[in-house]
Formats: C-alpha cells, structure tokens, sequence
C-alpha cells in the first residue's frame, strides 16, 4: 500500500450564520443521519462550540474512492448544511489522490483555508484501514 490514497481524515471547522443555531443543528443531524445509512464514511463527528458559532465535522474515509462516493450521493444534505455556515478551515490528514485534491480545492474556493498533512503512521480498532 503507497501513503497516497490511504486512510483519509477531514477535519471541516464551519462558522455558523449569526441566528443560524438551531437551523444548523438540524441541517446537520439530517446529514449526518444519511451519511450513516447510506454514505461510505467510517466515522463521522460533529461538535458545536456556541460561544465562537463554530462546529467542527469530522470524517475518516477508506481512501478517495470513498470521498467521491460520499459527493456524489450526498451533495443535497452538504447543501442544506451550507446555507446555515461557511467552512472556516478545512484540513486533510493523508494524501487524497490528485483528483480529490483538486476538488477539495475547487469547492472550498478562495475563502477556505486548506491544508493537507500526509500521515506516517496509525491504526483504527475494529476496522481495516487498509
């Protein structure tokens, strides 16, 4: 197995829209809730600090194959999410091959800070990584 399209880790911090709260929280547990029935992701978690208005997604994937499935099953959720908050930051732990790259880039566009940290070495308990 090569570094590149291993295990991959998102870490998204989203600001929430001023008076967004509870619209949010709800956009997201909708999201959330399909990506556990039908989406390819290993983990998904949300947490919300209200005092700042900003939550942080968090989700572990097999590899790109797996991030290209989730777009292409989950784009209305994701959209639904995004009219309640703006990603902030968004980081990568791994290295997604080139096209998922690039398309984290193209969507998150001139706003979002990116950044990607390849990974040296870990494991995941009760599932095969790789």
């Amino acid at each position: 197995m090569t570094t590149q399209d291993s295990v991959l880790l998102f870490r998204n911090t989203m600001r929430i829209t001023e008076g967004h709260v509870v619209e949010f929280r709800e956009a997201i547990a909708n999201a959330v809730d399909f990506a556990q029935r039908h989406g390819p992701q290993l983990m998904v978690q949300t947490f919300i600090d209200e005092s700042r208005m900003l939550a942080h997604s968090f989700q572990l994937y097999q590899d790109s194959d797996a991030v290209r499935a989730h777009w292409a099953l989950s784009d209305p959720y994701i959209q639904d999410v995004m009219k309640h908050c703006s990603v902030d930051r968004f980081e990568v732990f791994g290295q997604p091959d080139p096209d998922v790259a690039q398309g984290l880039r193209s969507v998150l566009g001139e706003g979002a800070r990116i950044t990607f940290s390849p990974r040296t070495a870990g494991f995941l308990r009760g599932a095969s990584l790789d």
